[in-house]
This record gives structure tokens, sequence and C-alpha cells, in this order.
């Protein structure tokens, strides 16, 4: 039987408490899920409101076309269309003017997706790739190839 002296022992118990710190969860809790979904609800609801949105009649009215097309074109991903917590949608009406028509198609084609939040967020989010500039102010300034690019990277 072998006998283990004092100080080994004190050594391996001090040895067991100095490990590595533990790294915190990459999960947020309940709560804090909970509060980042009505924070988003929030400023979804304040975007909504804003003067460049306008409803699907009064996209109808800029685009010389019905509702009904204009509701077809979001389906498609040929215009952004933004989710209400009520029925319908509302569109961001700068999308309307001819350098962002064309590029919303592509746009959606390069990102994968036609989702009008994730489109919205896309464009105006400024990106380092653009010298800071958002997508949508790049398009504007006629500098649509870079940011279908940088729409390909995000989409992969």
């Amino acid at each position: 039987m072998k006998t283990v002296s004092t100080t080994q022992t004190s050594a391996r118990s001090s040895a067991r408490v100095t490990r590595a710190p533990q790294r915190p969860s990459p999960y947020v809790s309940s709560a804090q899920t909970r509060s980042l979904l009505a924070g988003s609800l929030a400023a979804r609801t304040e975007r909504l409101q804003a003067d460049d949105i306008v409803t699907t009649e009064q996209a109808a009215e800029l685009a010389s076309t019905t509702r009904v097309t204009i509701n077809a074109w979001i389906a498609k991903g040929r215009a952004i269309g933004l989710t209400q917590t009520r029925r319908g949608f509302r569109l961001p009406k700068w999308q309307f003017e001819p350098g962002l028509w064309d590029a919303i198609p592509e746009l959606a084609k390069a990102l994968g997706t036609s989702e009008g939040w994730a489109m919205l967020s896309f464009l105006e989010t400024p990106l380092g790739g653009l010298s800071g500039r958002t997508p949508r102010q790049a398009i504007e300034q006629g500098d649509t190839s870079r940011v279908l690019e940088l729409a390909s990277a995000e989409g992969t």
C-alpha cells in the first residue's frame, strides 16, 4: 500500500482548484431572449412608421401598378416587403428609384433570401467592404457590382 504525504495531497487539491476559468455560455437566458425580442419588435414597429415606408397601396401608385402586383413582386423577391404584426406589408419607397429598383432582384438572389427585413437590414447596415457606406448608399452612388459581391459572400 502506497502512502501519500500531505504535501502531495495539498498540491493535487490546489491543482484541481486552479483549473482554467470556465468560458461563459454562448447562449442567452430566457429573460434575455424575451428582452431581445421585445426590443426587436419595438425597433421594427418604429421603422415601419418612418417617413420612407409606404403601404402596398402607396407603393402601387409609385410603381403605376396594382396592390396585387406589388404583393406578387414581394413574393418573387422583386420588391422589399416588410411584414407587420397585422396583415399586409409596408415597403421602403426609395426602392422604386431606378438604380435601386434594378438592383433589388439581383440583391435577393445574391443574399439567398427575399425576406424583407433581412434585405432591409443588409441595405441599411454600414459595411467595412464599402468604406463604411451602407449598401443602399453604394448602389445609389453606382457601386452596385461591389454590393452584389458582398451580398454573395454574405449569402453563402
